[in-house]
């Protein structure tokens, strides 16, 4: 039961965060949210992995990106709306 209630929750912030609410992007949002919340935490495993898996790091840092990007769209957009 819970696990629908965060499934839900993950689904809202990925269409607010981006926009998009496909599976392929809500899985990134939670590497994303799991990652960034490793990295504050417990920065030196983030560092550690970062050193094992380089080519994680890589995909790590284009999933970000993209993020990034689908996030200032939608803030973009609700700019534009904010100015109708």
């Amino acid at each position: 039961m819970i696990n629908e209630k965060m499934d839900a929750m993950v689904e809202k912030y990925a269409e607010l965060l981006t926009g998009d609410t496909s599976e392929q992007s809500i899985e990134e949002i939670k590497m994303y949210v799991l990652y960034n919340h490793i990295a504050k935490t417990m920065p030196a495993l983030a560092r550690h992995w970062n050193s094992l898996y380089p080519e994680g790091k890589e995909e790590m840092k284009r999933i970000v990106r993209d993020i990034q990007q689908k996030n200032k769209a939608v803030r973009e957009e609700n700019k534009e709306d904010d100015n109708i």
